[in-house]
Order: C-alpha cells, then structure tokens, then sequence
C-alpha cells in the first residue's frame, strides 16, 4: 500500500465538496501537483502513455499492378491514382464499368508495377508516336484497340510472354524514368502520415515462368526513390544482383530498401532452394546477402497458397488450401514432386535451419504476409466483393469459367474458379507511417492472411504461465516477457523448454475461429528435419482424439445462399503453450496458424448472384486463415 498526503477517495470526496457549494476556492482544496506526483509515483496516469512497443495491426497490400504494369495494362485501364483512392475506401468504376468499394479502408499500399518497361503501356493505349513508330508497337496498339476480345486476350500472353526475354521489345529509359518520377510524385501526394501510408516501391519480375519474382519497397520519400530507376529483368534476371542493387542503392543514398519474395508454389522449386542462381552451392555470402535484404516473403495471394503442401505435410489435414501445383506460372514445365520441397514456406523455414548449420546464416529467417498481387488496380479480395486477378476476369456470370492464364499445354492452363480471393499483410507497428511500417517488415513482426482481418499475436518466452492468457493486455506481458512474432529464442535456461503466448480475435465481418495451431520444425542431429502441428487452443468443448487431433468444427454454410452462421466457433481464443518434445540441443522454428469456421467461397457468392450453375469440381466454401512469422531457437 502507498501511503500518500492525499487518498484517492479524499481526492473525490474533495473535489465535490468544491462543486457543492463550499466557499473554499478549488485550488485551495485539490492537491499541488507535486502531491498528485507523490500519489502516483509517475509522470502520468494513463496506461497507455509512454507505450514503445507495438498496440495497433494495420492492414495493407504490398503487390497490385495498375495499367501501368505492361502485362496489367493490357486489360485494366485503371490508373495508379485510382488503385490509392480505391485503398483508402473511395468508390471507383472498375475497367469493365462496375461500380467498386471496399468494404473497409486498408492502411497501406504499395502499388508493385512491374519494373520491365515501366509506364509503356499508358504510353501505348495513348497511341504515343515514339511507341507506334516501332513495328511492335504498332502491331501491339492496333491488336489492343481492336475490340475484338480474342485478340485483345492472346495478344496480352504475348506481351506477358516478353518480359522473359533477355531484351526489352521496346526500350524507352526516358520513358521509364518519366513514369517512375510521376508514380513517386503520386504516393508522395497520398501518403498522409497516421492516417494512410502509400509505399513506393515496383515490382522485379525474373524468370517469367518460374516465379521468382520480388517487390522492392523503399522506407524513404521520392527523393531517395528517385535516385534510382525500377531495377528490372532486363538489367539482371538473377536475383544475387538484384540484391548488389539493393545494396548500391543503400550505400550511395543513405536510404533503407527492401525485397519481398513472391509465393513460391509457382517456381518449380527455385524459390526457396539451397543453390545459387547458377546452381552452384550456396555460399554463405549470398546467404547473408539475401537475408540482409529480404525479411519477409509473401506466402498467400491470388495465384494460391504457398504455406504447406500435402506431399509435404501428410499429416496436417489444413494443408491442402487453395493448392495450385501443376506446373510453373505459365505452364511451361510440368511440376514435378522433389520441387515442392524448394516452394513452400514451412520447407524454407526448415530448410533454413539447416543452412544456417552448414553456413552460419539463415537466408530463410523471413516473416510471413499475404498481398493480392492483382492486375486490376483494385485491393479487393474480401469472399463477396472479388474481382479477380485481371480484369479479363472481372465479375461476370461465366468468369469461373474464363481463362485466367491460359498454358501450352490445356492441362496446365488456370480458369476463373481457381483463383484464391486472398490475401492481406497485418502489420504490428507503433503508429501509421512509411517509417514504422516498413520497420515492422523489417523486424518481420507481421502476418499474413487469406483475406479475413482477424487479428492475431504471437510471443515466445521461457515464462509464459496460463494466467498470463486472463490479461485483457496480452501484449504488455508478451513483450516484458519474452519476444513476438519475428524474434529470437536463445539458449534455453536449464531445465526450461519454449513457452507461447498467443491470441486471436475474429474479423466482425468475417467466420468465428475454430482454432489456434502451433506449428514447429527442427533440424534433427543427422542433417534432416521434421515438423508437427500442435492443436493449442480451439473453440467449443471439443476433446482431442488419440491422434492428438481436435475434431472438426463443423459447417454452416448455406451454399445455395451464399450464407453462414456463427452459431459454432468463437469469438476470441487466447493462451500459453509449452513444447513440453522441446530438446535443448536442436535448432527450431515456431509459427502459429488461426483458422475460421467454413464461410462461403466467393464461388458461392458468385453462384448465388447470378443464378449460375458450376460444375463439382468448383469448392464453394473456405477456411480463412492467418500464418505468423515465425519465432526462432538457436542453442547457445
């Protein structure tokens, strides 16, 4: 107990007796503050002044395209500014004449044009007499405005095609730099610090077919960005100079830049592979190289789901999601099974544990988000309100049906009903702005989802107990006691295993959670390395079977409706959990994973507005889920 000059309760009782009547003056009464110091021994008596760590997620997309991306501009009209206004929650009309809103604001964006011939196609569509002066140029805008819409479409693969050349069809630096300057002078104009963050940054777009393909975000403001032009293909296809680049740019400028791997379920296992680009083995340089420029990898978009494979993981019944595993992006080449190993995050966190062991650095020590990497100019993946990775597939009753990416081979070709309506980054930082966002990546204390803007946390520790899961303030205790999503565990206390702090709250607008899941991979003392999904928490009174497994949650969804109740699952989960298989000696990885209750895919909505029939093959519900960053153990 505190003793004091003045209670809490005389303090009250003091001040009414001031505003009742009494004659006596109200400063005489009230206490000099340095008596309030005294009661309260502290500069200030809201709990939440003086806060440095982390207390909002704010949600954005680091990977859309505008027409200004060659391939994008091919079918969208919609401009950069428009991609802003639609982010921040303005209205626009999409290119097909559709009125389009999201459902709530994001907080940040990068608008990711391709770097590849940056801003020629504005260029082009305006029948620009340096680009129709060219025979390319004239046969590429006379196919694009001919209305026939046939034409227009392979006409686009062509051009997509292109961009895996080893020269540009059509080189502009001119242009290029022009339209780079105009990009960085519009998110300069809608960057407004606190309330919506536009991030400068393009995308690099190597090896066409093989999706190796990088965004290039930049902490800085037009000044520093305009130093430089967009980085692309045509400069390097290898991703080892990519990050020379990165890091020229740093050392000349004094700015701060990262890269952010795309998913990699479409690079035939290039992604995440142990080799350098020549396939050489990788060296511990190129290992730090990549670590020191890309934190985080984007694990979930449009073009599927890259955090598991059931090949993989045959014992985790959440990991066939959203699978795309045929062949590379553009159907080239046919997947094969030992690639799989190289394209998806859980095997790279894993993969990484062992590199590190061999090389001293873990080029895979990489946080986790989701984006959209839309060609539509328009963040919009919500399950009722998406419009598709292009705008050759913007609502329309048929477009389940309509070529999305269209392969040499039939089999390999991708149609509208496969696309993911996903996914969203969530970004811990201490307030809206370029700086605090991009540190956020950068420290990797971010997480991905498929969509849903359910909000999640994660911390490890050495002293994590149950009563830490009954504070209403996860995160006060979370970071006095151990590190978040995206940090380091190191040499465990003696006689002490691992112990996690998690939660989960429910988007409004989207399903209950069904559970929590912990999932972890070790490097065993023979070079190998296993996993195993942990149940931690989930909702109802569900019991685990013998298999260790928590029973399904169960479906609500009202297909024919396109509906759902949230008559099962809950609201909130939150608790501790301990790896009581911990071993002292191994290095190890944990991540969490959130999944929601069955909700209508946008197929059914899809089926449901315009009265369409789809064929068996078309899933019409989902499991929105959430992947952290990973949290690390490195024995001493």
């Amino acid at each position: 107990m505190i003793i004091t000059k003045y209670s809490m309760s005389a303090l009250v009782l003091l001040a009414m007796s001031a505003t009742a009547g009494s004659s006596q003056n109200v400063q005489d009464v009230l206490p000099s503050k340095e008596d309030v110091g005294t009661v309260f021994q502290s500069d200030h008596f809201s709990p939440y002044a003086g806060r440095s760590f982390p207390t909002q997620v704010f949600w954005g997309d680091t990977h859309l395209h505008t027409m200004v991306s060659v391939d994008a501009g091919t079918m969208t009209r919609m401009t950069q500014e428009q991609a802003f206004r639609f982010a921040r929650g303005e209205e626009v009309t999409t290119t097909h004449g559709l009125r389009a809103k999201l459902d709530r604001p994001l907080d940040f964006l990068v608008v990711a044009d391709h770097s590849e011939m940056y801003g020629l196609m504005p260029q082009l569509l305006s029948g620009d007499p340096s680009i129709l002066s060219t025979d390319i140029g004239r046969r590429w805008y006379d196919a694009l405005t001919s209305g026939d819409e046939t034409v227009v479409f392979n006409t686009a693969m062509e051009i997509v095609a292109s961009l895996s050349g080893d020269v540009a069809p059509i080189d502009s630096p001119k242009a290029i730099k022009s339209a780079w300057h105009d990009y960085t002078e519009l998110a300069e104009r809608f960057n407004d610090p606190g309330r919506f963050t536009a991030l400068i940054g393009y995308e690099w777009t190597s090896e066409g077919g093989d999706n190796i393909h990088r965004n290039v975000i930049f902490r800085d403001n037009a000044s520093y960005a305009n130093q430089v032009v967009p980085f692309s293909q045509f400069d390097s296809k290898n991703p080892e100079d990519l990050w020379r680049h990165l890091a020229d740019f740093e050392k000349r400028t004094g700015g701060d830049v990262l890269a952010i791997s795309h998913n990699g379920n479409l690079s035939n296992g290039r992604l995440f592979s142990d080799k350098n680009f020549d396939g050489t083995p990788l060296t511990a340089e190129l290992a730090a190289l990549r670590a020191e420029f890309e934190p985080v990898i984007e694990t979930t978009q449009i073009k599927g789901d890259s955090e598991a494979h059931p090949f993989l993981s045959p014992d985790d019944e959440f990991a066939d999601f959203d699978t795309w595993d045929a062949s590379n992006l553009n159907g080239t080449e046919a997947k094969t099974q030992d690639m799989l190993e190289f394209e998806y995050s859980r095997e790279a966190f894993k993969t990484g544990l062992r590199l590190e062991k061999e090389l001293g650095v873990n080029p895979f020590k990489v946080g986790q988000i989701g984006s959209t990497d839309a060609h539509t100019g328009m963040a919009a993946v919500g399950e009722d309100n998406f419009f598709g990775k292009h705008s050759g597939v913007e609502p329309e009753p048929n477009r389940w049906q309509h070529l999305v990416i269209e392969a040499p081979d039939p089999e390999f070709s991708i149609y509208g009903w496969q696309q993911a309506s996903g996914g969203y980054a969530g970004v811990w930082a201490t307030e809206n702005t370029r700086e605090a966002i991009f540190d956020a990546f950068e420290r990797r204390e971010v997480y991905a989802t498929t969509g849903s803007r359910m909000m999640v946390r994660l911390f490890g520790g050495w002293d994590f107990s149950e009563a830490d899961a009954l504070s209403r303030l996860p995160a006060d205790i979370g970071y006095a006691k151990g590190v978040p999503m995206g940090g380091d565990l190191k040499s465990a206390p003696d006689g002490k295993a691992p112990t996690f702090l998690f939660a989960a709250l429910k988007d409004p607008y989207s399903g209950n959670l069904d559970r929590i899941q912990i999932i972890k991979g070790w490097l065993n003392e023979d070079g190998t390395t296993s996993e195993k999904v942990y149940d931690v928490a989930w909702s109802g009174d569900r019991v685990k079977g013998a298999d260790g497994k928590v029973p399904s949650v169960g479906n609500t969804v009202d297909v024919a409706n396109a509906t759902w109740t949230n008559t099962i699952g809950a609201p909130e989960l939150i608790g501790v959990w301990t790896d009581t298989e911990f071993d002292p000696a191994l290095k190890a990885v944990y991540y969490a994973r959130v999944i929601e209750i069955p909700t209508p895919r946008w197929t059914a909505y899809e089926a449901y507005r315009f009265q369409v029939e789809m064929s068996d093959e078309v899933p019409m519900t989902t499991t929105e889920r959430a992947y952290t960053s990973p949290i690390w153990y490195t024995p001493g």
